[in-house]
């Protein structure tokens, strides 16, 4: 008797969610998992690079492909597929995407700080500004920090030699980190002071603190901290704090 309520129970569950679902939003015609993704030829040689621009390639090729689709249901008239068009295509802004290339693992940690360049101190002062734009006037502008980021990446990329590649990286690092993406942000931070050894940043500071606090890798935090503090400007605040951090770590290495 229970097994009969319980399958009356499912099938009256099962009438109200079809008959909830609109008129011609074409749920018969979405693909199934199985059919949405045709068979991957690899290239075994193909390069991460390679990859990821093929990638970019084929998701603008996507979204032009849905608003020629939504150019031609509106010019004949067939709003039924127009509004699965338009329906896709709010979806698809929906769905994240990344950039997969991070400039400061291309640009490698043997670049150095050269001569003042024009277009790379434009870029400097045009990402600052994206950086410090807030929302409403007080609110940090994700979008504004996203598009600095890469600004500063761009820097790197197109002027390897100028002065401000370190700047660049500190300013990058500091982004990195706010939005928590701490092995990137690490990694930055390390470029500073590799591509100039007397960088005005704190960058082995703040190197440290990440592997100490976020990335638990003590002993590499160890020499950072010793490092920030023999050869880095602190204030007394952080000065205070690495030395204690320095005892601590150093007490913690002697027990073990």
């Amino acid at each position: 008797m229970a097994k009969t309520v319980l399958t009356a129970v499912l099938v009256v569950l099962l009438n109200v969610l079809v008959g909830c679902r609109g008129v011609d939003t074409g749920a018969s015609q979405l693909l199934p998992p199985q059919m949405k993704a045709a068979s991957v030829v690899r290239a075994v040689d193909a390069s991460e690079a390679d990859i990821i621009e093929q990638m970019a390639i084929n998701r603008q090729a996507y979204r032009n492909g849905l608003e020629s689709l939504m150019v031609h249901y509106d010019k004949t008239g067939n709003n039924m597929k127009l509004g699965w068009a338009k329906g896709e295509m709010k979806k698809l802004d929906k769905v994240p995407q990344y950039n997969y290339i991070i400039e400061g693992i291309v640009a490698g940690p043997n670049l150095k700080a050269g001569p003042s360049i024009a277009e790379a101190e434009l870029m400097y002062i045009k990402a600052l500004r994206l950086e410090k734009k807030k929302k409403f006037i007080i609110f940090t502008h994700e979008d504004n920090l996203r598009l600095a980021l890469n600004k500063y990446n761009q820097l790197i990329r197109r002027h390897p030699s100028s002065d401000r590649i370190d700047d660049a990286a500190y300013k990058a690092g500091r982004i990195y980190e706010y939005f928590k993406d701490y092995t990137i942000a690490l990694l930055y931070y390390q470029r500073t002071y590799q591509w100039d050894a007397r960088t005005v940043y704190p960058a082995r500071f703040k190197a440290a603190y990440i592997l100490d606090r976020h990335l638990r890798r003590r002993a590499e935090a160890l020499k950072l901290y010793q490092d920030a503090l023999k050869k880095e400007n602190l204030s007394e605040e952080r000065r205070e704090f690495v030395e204690r951090r320095i005892r601590e770590l150093t007490k913690s290495d002697e027990k073990l």
